[in-house]
C-alpha cells in the first residue's frame, strides 16, 4: 500500500462520512471550530487534517476514527 493511496482513501472516507451525516459544512464548522472552506479542502484536495482536527471532525460526524483509517493488512510475501 502506498502513501497516496492512503491519503486518496482516507479523504473519501471522511467525504463519504460528512455527506452520510447530512450536516453542512457550516454546521460541522460550527460543531468543530474548523473553517468551512478548510473542511471543504480536507474532502477535495491533497490536505488532510492535524489529529486533533482529525478526532474533532469524526466525533461531529458520528464515526470513530477507526472508520475511516483502518485498512487491510497487505500479505507478506513468501521467501
Amino acid at each position: 500500500m502506498d502513501l497516496p493511496y492512503i491519503n486518496a482513501e482516507i479523504k473519501k472516507r471522511l467525504s463519504q462520512a460528512i455527506r452520510t451525516s447530512g450536516m453542512t459544512t457550516r454546521e460541522i464548522a460550527r460543531k468543530t471550530g474548523v473553517s468551512p472552506e478548510m473542511i471543504t479542502q480536507y474532502c477535495t484536495t491533497d490536505k488532510l487534517p492535524k489529529l486533533d482536527t482529525f478526532v474533532l471532525l469524526c466525533r461531529a460526524v458520528d464515526v470513530t476514527p477507526d472508520e475511516i483509517l483502518c485498512f487491510p493488512l497487505p500479505e507478506k510475501k513468501q521467501p
